[in-house]
């Protein structure tokens, strides 16, 4: 008898539907970000890069299985480069470090534990990598101590608080059927 993966057809249907979904608000998000990188409001970048943790965690909380969080960040972020594709390179780079952590922080639960202090700490562990690399990489210590303190927070609870709309679109999706077999 043939053995099954655990990668199925309908699996894979599931994290590119959801991947496409994403993928289209990635896409927004890389139209938004030149613009708000370019004005006062440069403090609120984290929170519009942290619109890239919703395709792993929808996922996640839908299918609760391996990989699922990795491979529809994928699919988001060829999805999202199409709308800009001269930051392709930056959709998939933000993919797969955002999917391989949220994929790490499943595996040392042995893709055992689905409650959603597991979200909530690999998108804290997100934010902290996303305010550390963008405040050095947007130069961000010439701005006013206030404005630094504000974009290090909303960089950390961005991805948080993504992470909780995702867990509830998840949760509902759940709920509608999409990960019966």
């Amino acid at each position: 008898m043939a053995r099954t993966s655990v990668l199925s057809t309908r699996v894979l249907l599931v994290c590119a539907a959801i991947g496409v979904a994403t993928g289209i608000l990635a896409g927004i998000a890389g139209w938004v970000t030149p613009v708000l990188l370019a004005s006062p409001l440069l403090f609120l970048y984290g929170l519009v890069l942290g619109s890239h943790v919703l395709p792993g965690i929808i996922a996640q909380e839908v299918l609760r299985l391996p990989l699922v969080a990795l491979i529809t960040h994928v699919f988001a972020a060829l999805i999202a480069s199409a709308f800009n594709p001269a930051w392709a390179l930056r959709f998939i780079g933000t993919a797969l470090l955002f999917g391989l952590i949220q994929e790490g922080v499943a595996a040392l639960t042995r893709y055992r534990a689905w409650g959603p202090w597991r979200f909530f700490l690999s998108a804290g562990i997100i934010g902290v990598i996303v305010a550390v690399v963008v405040f050095f990489a947007a130069h961000l210590a010439v701005m006013p101590l206030w404005a630094q303190i504000l974009y290090l927070a909303i960089s950390v609870l961005g991805p948080v608080a993504w992470t909780a709309m995702g867990l509830a679109i998840g949760s509902a999706l759940r709920t509608a059927g999409v990960a019966r077999r």
